[in-house]
């Protein structure tokens, strides 16, 4: 089994504020969850995305898996995706972040491969970034799926942070003066939950010629 070769992307959610199935965001005339697995791709052998629409996803080459329990955001589309994987370790992104930095995939890769040659793994390894904990563009051990099925089932809370704060999971933190020092580009923890800040976005990136 490789340590990190898994790129999950969470296509699941309510997109209420956005007025619109965020799975469907379209930038650059391009659909956005696509693009963002076109570029995971430079990094990870498997790309699994998660998410209610299988329809939506034939025969792209990636593998599609659906929530086992419906309704209970993402802990539990990071459940299914984990235990869809076949790493030890899996990347997890949400279909409306739009930025990748390579660097820091390659960092974290890196990062979780030095540790399990050192017998000193983490269960986690993600950032913090003007403390705020980033839960995702982090790795995720495969064996924590299960575990979070199981949370869901017998816990009233849901929330990521909740399951390995309550569970006592060993998780590595990226700080920022790490982060900083690495030049890793902040815009990567952007997420798009509003049309305004679609619109924001799309102004940004053809200001700066992308368009």
């Amino acid at each position: 089994m490789d340590n990190l070769n898994t790129a999950i992307i969470l296509a699941g959610g309510k997109s209420s504020r956005m007025g619109f199935d965020k799975q469907f965001l379209v930038i650059n005339e391009k659909r956005l969850i696509l693009d963002i697995a076109k570029k995971l791709k430079k990094h990870f052998k498997e790309i699994i995305i998660v998410t209610n629409k299988k329809e939506y996803y034939k025969d792209l080459g990636y593998k599609v898996v659906e929530d086992e329990i419906k309704g209970m955001g993402p802990l539990a589309g990071i459940s299914v995706g984990l235990k869809n994987s076949s790493s030890l370790y899996a990347y997890i992104i949400a279909c409306d972040m739009p930025v990748l930095d390579d660097n820091y995939i390659k960092y974290i890769k890196a990062m979780v491969n030095k540790d399990i040659k050192d017998k000193k793994e983490s269960h986690i390894y993600i950032s913090i970034l003007n403390d705020k904990i980033q839960l995702f563009h982090g790795a995720y051990k495969k064996k924590l799926g299960y575990e979070m099925k199981d949370y869901i089932l017998n816990s009233n809370r849901k929330s990521i942070i909740s399951f390995f704060e309550r569970n006592n999971k060993n998780v590595y933190y990226v700080k920022e003066d790490e982060f900083k020092n690495n030049k890793f580009n902040e815009n990567m923890f952007t997420n798009l939950n509003t049309r305004e800040e679609l619109d924001s976005y799309k102004k940004e990136i053809y200001s700066y010629g992308c368009g």
